[in-house]
């Protein structure tokens, strides 16, 4: 059983940063694909950034040149730094990883001031 535990989540005014930690119960290069996704309230979950196969990293167009994910294996720890933040990337974020099905953590929020 795959376990994910997001950290980092908090209140920050627009233009600041955050560092969100997605800590895992296997090896980050185990899975297919693992990233960060968010959902803000009324909307749907969508994608902000995965790494495929390790290697390959993958933004959503609205957070390129903001965020950034990044791994450490040895941490079994997948991170994604966020700055430059909007009001607009409020929303719970939650870490997935695909390893023959979608695991998910329980998600922490981020809320961006004006």
């Amino acid at each position: 059983q795959v376990q994910l535990v997001e950290s980092g989540g908090g209140l920050v005014q627009a233009g600041g940063s955050l560092r969100l930690s997605c800590a895992a119960s296997a090896s980050i290069f185990s899975f297919n694909v693992m990233g960060w996704y968010r959902q803000a309230p009324g909307k749907q979950r969508e994608l902000v950034a995965t790494i495929t196969n390790g290697a390959s990293r993958n933004y959503a167009d609205s957070v390129k040149g903001r965020f950034t994910i990044s791994g450490d294996n040895a941490k079994n720890t997948v991170y994604l730094q966020m700055n430059s933040l909007k009001p607009e990337d409020t929303a719970v974020y939650y870490c997935g990883a695909l390893l023959r099905r979608y695991y998910w953590g329980q998600g922490t929020q981020v809320t961006v001031s004006s």
